[in-house]
């Protein structure tokens, strides 16, 4: 038996389009993906009495707007001259009915961005913005317009979260007031099997499930890396969860940098092999501080820590003389040091917090 809550899709059928700026993505239907409004699953589908599905781009899920009328019980209307979709005034038309459409399956599409399109609700123009603030257009598909469904969440004034479970979108309540509509960008691309997580009420996935992410983009597991930074953070106004973690391989240290939003997405990544030596260090240079000195005297101005807190240690040349660099991370801070050696000298200390 099909999935009842394919919801919010009735397709709004449009006539006379020009291409103009619009461009072709690709995207997936996927039939699949349930949305309940208010606590009611619902189908729709287009004027033709065809049932229609949500569609997944970028991350995102996607919803025509015609949809959005019916619910509202809004007329929705298309203005092929001035290429723009309005929502307003109470609808005159019933809600369409059709045959559901119980063989359909997940398919690869093709669908088009139309940034020129405009979108009127209630007489005032509207443009809309992803989670992390990034412009998000109309798309077209099969004469019909689509906006994600975070879009959706603020025409209507509803709050937005995301079931993984059962793969369904819950749009609930009044969020006139400000509270928050959710970003739906579950079907991560990136990751697509580490969903927002279903128990929390805010969509926002755990701590535990942003370093499993890094850990499975990188192809790693937890017992064969050493995290050196794991915690939720501040970047432009937005959260979003700092990963960093080290792998030891033939006495060389691989640095993964991950920057991961709360909703699952992988911001931004780096990896550096750059030749550090193991915490032994490198002892075959002709120099007066062994390993062991250099990291005593590093840990000497951390109260508290100890070799364990170590990272990133090797011994480099520099301007004709040997040094020792390194890293401790203590506490809430991160301090990196260059120590002189053959002298012991500390050449250079810097200290700041992890969370910065």
């Amino acid at each position: 038996m099909k999935k009842i809550a394919c919801v919010l899709t009735a397709a709004f059928m449009l006539s006379g389009m020009v291409a103009g700026a619009s461009y072709n993505v690709n995207a997936t239907l996927n039939p699949d993906v349930n949305v309940n409004i208010d606590g009611t699953n619902r189908t729709f589908y287009n004027a033709q009495g065809q049932e229609v599905f949500p569609i997944i781009y970028n991350g995102s899920t996607y919803l025509p707007i015609r949809a959005i009328g019916e619910i509202m019980n809004k007329n929705v209307n298309w203005d092929s001259t001035t290429q723009t979709a309005s929502i307003g005034g109470e609808r005159v038309t019933g809600t369409t009915v059709g045959t559901p459409n119980n063989s359909a399956v997940k398919t690869s599409i093709t669908m088009s961005c139309c940034p020129e399109y405009t979108i009127i609700i209630d007489g005032t123009e509207r443009t809309f913005t992803d989670v992390n603030g990034n412009a998000v257009q109309p798309m077209n598909y099969n004469g019909s317009i689509y906006l994600p469904l975070r879009a959706i969440g603020e025409i209507m004034g509803k709050s937005v979260t995301w079931d993984a479970t059962t793969q369904t979108a819950i749009l609930t309540g009044n969020n006139q007031s400000g509270g928050e509509v959710t970003d739906f960008d579950t079907q991560n691309p990136t990751n697509p099997t580490n969903p927002t997580n279903p128990t929390n009420p805010t969509g926002e996935i755990t701590l535990e499930q942003a370093k499993e992410i890094a850990l499975k983009h990188a192809g790693k597991t937890a017992s064969q890396v050493q995290f050196v930074k794991a915690h939720q953070d501040w970047d432009d106004g937005r959260k979003q969860y700092d990963i960093e973690f080290i792998v030891t391989l033939n006495n060389v240290v691989y640095e993964y940098d991950y920057e991961i939003s709360t909703n699952g997405t992988i911001i931004s990544y780096d990896y550096d092999a750059e030749g550090y030596v193991n915490n032994n260090g490198n002892t075959s240079a002709n120099v007066a501080i062994s390993a062991e000195q250099a990291k005593q005297i590093a840990l000497n101005k951390v109260s508290g820590a100890t070799t364990s807190n170590i990272y990133e240690f090797k011994l480099d040349r520099d301007d004709g003389r040997y040094k020792y660099e390194g890293k401790i991370i203590y506490g809430t801070f991160e301090y990196e040091f260059e120590i002189d050696a053959n002298t012991g000298n500390i050449i250079e200390w810097d200290r700041e917090s992890i969370y910065d």
